[in-house]
């Protein structure tokens, strides 16, 4: 009985540790967020600024591309050029890009047709010609749905010191009408933020590509773009090829700006699914153990439980303490995103805070039954380490 006892004791100090860590990283991505994000820099020099090459990878449209696109044509940059990469050449995009070459004539802007098959991930295959074709060392992939203010290349620049070979955005969402919008903020700016700014004080490989800007030659010297055609998560291992070769990683001050025009809730669980798959083919201990314990409702039922052992204290009462802190880190964790006040009602964040607690932990249960992922109307096959095959559906006459 009396080692049954101890077991249980020990269970409880691990379980009540994990939750003072998971409470501390809640603390440390705010103080962290508040230090980093939305910096200014206005004693940067124009002229000593790198020029940079935007690879944009189009594969058709939605209500706001144009927005998006136009964007990047407005920005406030000494030398840079847009490099457009679509897919298809009857793919409507093209149109849209043409318009706003016409429209910005003084803007190095260049299309390029139909990629390259240079492994299984599309978004590879479709920026094949373009890189080939950037005249800079400095490479930003930007993907279609990103809008971005006028100062962002500066931003991103000025973080792409001696020593540091890759510089990401934090993914957040633009303010967009409706519950499906304010449900993306929450998530993003609550439970993912967290997440990747904790995971970048700490050392951790997080990076997304949606916009990163990264060192051409040493991607050359990794075996250039076509190299990581065999990952769908190529941002993972392009990051990682870069901690691998002795340069630093880092996250900028300006967010990456979301600003997709077709959204729904089935379509960010969608999108929440592939990346939970792709971690647990990539980082199986993190994704399997560390992720389903960290979440607010799981980590409080344990914690109920461990505090109750070893303090004496009401499961219940506990709970809904917990729960409440967790509610107001989180809330504080987006007006540092926002910069301020939220822009939408405390009762919708309630809302969508809840679906979002609620919501994540049945996605989870939903990637590990279905290892398959669709992804741009095509299945992949993950395998371990992140390395994924092509399913062909059979077609008979």
């Amino acid at each position: 009985m009396e080692s049954v006892d101890f077991l249980l004791f020990g269970l409880a100090i691990l379980i009540f540790s994990g939750w003072c860590f998971s409470v501390f990283l809640h603390f440390l991505s705010i103080i962290y967020g508040k230090w980093l994000l939305h910096r200014s820099h206005p004693d940067v020099v124009f002229e000593d600024l790198p020029g940079i090459s935007i690879l944009k990878p189009l594969v058709g449209i939605d209500p706001n591309l144009f927005e998006n696109l136009e964007s990047f044509f407005k920005m406030k940059y000494p030398n840079f050029e847009l490099l457009f990469c679509i897919q298809d050449e009857m793919d409507a995009s093209r149109m849209i890009v043409q318009s706003l070459i016409d429209k910005y004539p003084k803007v190095d802007a260049k299309m390029f047709l139909g990629g390259r098959n240079v492994g299984i991930n599309p978004k590879i295959n479709n920026m094949a010609i373009g890189y080939e074709a950037a005249k800079h060392d400095l490479i930003l992939i930007s993907d279609s749905g990103i809008k971005m203010d006028e100062d962002t290349l500066v931003d991103m620049a000025v973080y792409m010191t001696p020593n540091v070979g890759l510089v990401h955005q934090m993914p957040y969402t633009c303010t967009r009408k409706g519950l499906a919008s304010t449900y993306e903020k929450v998530y993003f700016g609550t439970q993912h933020a967290k997440m990747y700014l904790s995971a970048n004080v700490l050392g951790i490989n997080c990076a997304v590509g949606m916009s990163c800007l990264m060192r051409k030659p040493i991607l050359e010297e990794a075996g250039g773009l076509h190299e990581f055609g065999q990952y769908l998560a190529e941002d993972f291992f392009i990051a990682q090829a870069f901690l691998d070769r002795g340069w630093r990683t880092k996250v900028c001050s300006r967010v990456a700006q979301q600003n997709s025009g077709s959204y729904s809730i089935p379509h960010l669980h969608q999108r929440l699914c592939r990346w939970m798959k792709l971690r647990t083919a990539m980082v199986p201990g993190t994704s399997m153990f560390w992720e389903p314990i960290s979440l607010c409702i799981n980590l409080g039922l344990l914690n109920a439980w461990a505090v109750s052992f070893l303090f004496d204290i009401s499961p219940l009462s506990y709970l809904l303490v917990h729960i409440l802190i967790w509610f107001l880190l989180d809330y504080t964790m987006l007006t540092v995103l926002e910069k301020g006040s939220i822009p939408f009602s405390k009762v919708d964040y309630l809302v969508c805070w809840c679906l979002n607690e609620i919501s994540y932990p049945l996605l989870m249960l939903q990637s590990h039954w279905d290892p398959i992922i669709t992804w741009r109307g095509r299945n992949f096959k993950l395998k371990w380490g992140g390395l994924v095959e092509e399913l062909y559906v059979k077609q008979t006459v």
